[in-house]
């Protein structure tokens, strides 16, 4: 079952929010190997799994959307079983997370393995040489993939970028737990986020 935008379409980056949630620290090795799979896409460095430990007040609840890192987006269980684990197999895979001292705990490392085409390089700021990092981005709708829930760009191969429909449905499962900052919208009474990618 996929969903499609019902408006004008609209492209996120998502992150924990600010709220007392505890969130995941990926191992760095790990977080190291799938930034170089993302940039270079060889076989032997797609992960099969991510190493991570807790970080936070050991009160605060367990996040459902707990990883900040910009290609890591980290879901829990109950969030894949509400989301629809189908919807996210259309943009790629879903690698166990496991976790150091944590027992019961189900995570995913949602892996986005579609690259897509979609950026309009003449509108869009130019990509920085390290990471190809785009701090203004402006897609081409014919190209855009509004059927997935996210995405990567050639130009930007570190970074996943979310479809509207999918925020939509991600932050009303989760309520104030995600951060959703837009990074375009074809509608231009929107004003995307003035840093998307900074922390």
């Amino acid at each position: 079952m996929t969903e499609t935008p019902e408006r004008s379409p609209a492209v996120y980056r998502l992150l924990p929010s600010l709220a007392d949630y505890r969130q995941l620290d990926p191992d760095k090795w790990d977080l190291r190997r799938l930034m170089r799979w993302q940039r270079l896409g060889a076989d032997e460095d797609r992960p099969v799994r991510l190493r991570a430990e807790w970080k936070g007040e050991r009160y605060w609840p367990k996040g459902d959307f707990p990883s900040g890192y910009r290609g890591a987006p980290v879901l829990s269980r109950r969030l894949v079983d509400r989301f629809g684990a189908e919807p996210l197999r259309t943009a790629g895979s879903l690698v166990p997370v496991e976790l150091d001292c944590a027992t019961g705990d189900e995570y995913y490392l949602f892996l986005v393995e579609r690259v897509v085409d979609c950026l309009d390089l003449r509108r869009s700021s130019k990509p920085k040489k390290a990471g190809g990092e785009v701090k203004k981005a402006v897609y081409r709708t014919d190209a855009l993939p509004a059927d997935l829930p996210a995405f990567r760009l050639p130009q930007f191969p570190g970074a996943v970028q979310w479809n509207g429909w999918a925020v939509e449905r991600l932050t009303g499962l989760t309520g104030d737990e995600i951060e959703a900052r837009l990074l375009w919208s074809e509608d231009p009474k929107a004003a995307p986020h003035p840093d998307p990618w900074g922390i």
